[in-house]
């Protein structure tokens, strides 16, 4: 039996319903189908962010996660792969997006597949996946899929139904879900080279240290 695969999928909507889980929801299907029919055993968990709004605000000024926050980040941080759906507010992502992004610790997310996707009023919006989120996602060192997926209000209406979604959506979150499964499979054989010792250590470069650990080498008593 495959070992199984964790999905963790964090959507910052704010709105219910919402077109930000809308979208979240249906990237995670894909992903989930198209994994099994790889021969994986995903499991999905989702995490509304405006259920966390609040223990994320006292994290920031206490230090302490309450126990469903810490539930989030536990999952995200232990994840195979991470879905990360924000709507567009002031032309980037949401500042209850990020605030969660800034409480994870940074190094925990590197080499993680990442698939990023987006919502907003109108396509215009669309550059906030390769100007805002790519970035912010590159500099955690994850690994994020070629395609990104936003949806505007049009996206959605072009199926000609109710809740119908146009074709044009439908392919972007096909291509997506299909290269995150193919992150996924390729990071395997590398997880287990790590727990078999043949691959030799990275040496910690400088820009990958915290303030703190410079501030401490500088300060810390010289022998002669």
């Amino acid at each position: 039996m495959a070992a199984t695969t964790s999905i963790v999928v964090i959507s910052a909507g704010l709105g219910v319903p919402s077109s930000s889980r809308l979208l979240a929801d249906q990237l995670s299907a894909a992903a989930e189908r198209l994994g099994r029919a790889a021969g994986m055993e995903p499991v999905v968990t989702t995490f509304e962010l405006r259920d966390l709004a609040v223990d994320i605000a006292n994290n920031f000024v206490t230090g302490y996660a309450a126990p469903d926050l810490a539930e989030a980040i536990a999952a995200v941080e232990g994840a195979d792969a991470i879905i990360a759906v924000t709507p567009v507010f002031s032309a980037s992502y949401s500042g209850l997006f990020k605030s969660f992004i800034d409480v994870l610790e940074p190094r925990s997310l590197e080499g993680k597949p990442v698939l990023l996707g987006a919502t907003g009023g109108t396509a215009r919006h669309s550059l906030v996946l390769d100007l805002a989120m790519r970035p912010l996602f590159s500099y955690l060192r994850t690994r994020t899929v070629p395609t990104g997926v936003f949806a505007a209000p049009t996206d959605w209406g072009q199926g000609g139904a109710d809740g119908a979604q146009g074709a044009g959506l439908t392919a972007r979150i096909e291509r997506a879900a299909t290269e995150l499964v193919r992150e996924v499979a390729a990071s395997r054989p590398a997880k287990s080279a790590e727990g078999a010792g043949s691959l030799p250590a990275v040496a910690t470069r400088p820009e990958d240290r915290s303030f703190e650990e410079l501030l401490a080498d500088l300060t810390a008593p010289r022998t002669s």
